[in-house]
């Protein structure tokens, strides 16, 4: 019974998703999530905001909240290449800008293909991950958007994006 509710499961989440890198590592997300990919622009920094938002950028007349992937996972920030982009994703009726390090390919992911994330230890958030998928040898962590940019970037979002 177990194994088929993890099978429905992992069927649940086949679809298309967009890859990309950071730190050299891929992570996919949910297509249906991007609104667009731009390169890389000037990001104005907005004060008393955690070190992973960038700042706001404005993207044709919206003010749009940038935040950089790298700093979220706790990686190391890095120089910005000619690679780097800004991948627009709306999470709850939001749009909001995530710095990666380089957009890969958009992949068609199976069921067959995808697995549960593992346990990683306790006080590590797993929530994050819609599953793994397994493609040509390599393993991409399928990232759930939505978790990742939790309540407290939403409302941080909404306070940047709202006009008084």
């Amino acid at each position: 019974m177990q194994a088929l509710k993890e099978q429905s499961s992992a069927l649940s989440h086949e679809g298309k998703y967009l890859t990309f890198v950071l730190c050299g590592e891929e992570y996919g997300i949910e297509i249906l999530k991007v609104r667009e990919i731009i390169g890389i622009m000037d990001i104005t920094p907005v004060p008393q905001t955690p070190n992973y938002m960038k700042g706001v950028i404005n993207l044709r007349g919206k003010v749009i909240p940038v935040v950089d992937l790298r700093l979220k996972f706790g990686f190391q920030e890095t120089d910005h290449t000619k690679e780097t982009c800004i991948i627009v994703v709306e999470v709850k009726n939001k749009l909001t800008g995530i710095l990666v390090d380089t957009v890969s390919e958009v992949l068609d992911v199976r069921g067959e293909d995808l697995e549960h994330a593992p346990h990683l230890g306790d006080g590590i958030n797993t929530e994050i991950f819609l599953g793994m998928a397994k493609i040509k040898n390599k393993v991409k962590i399928l990232l759930d958007i939505d978790k990742v940019l939790g309540i407290e970037e939403i409302n941080m979002i909404e306070s940047l994006t709202s006009v008084n």
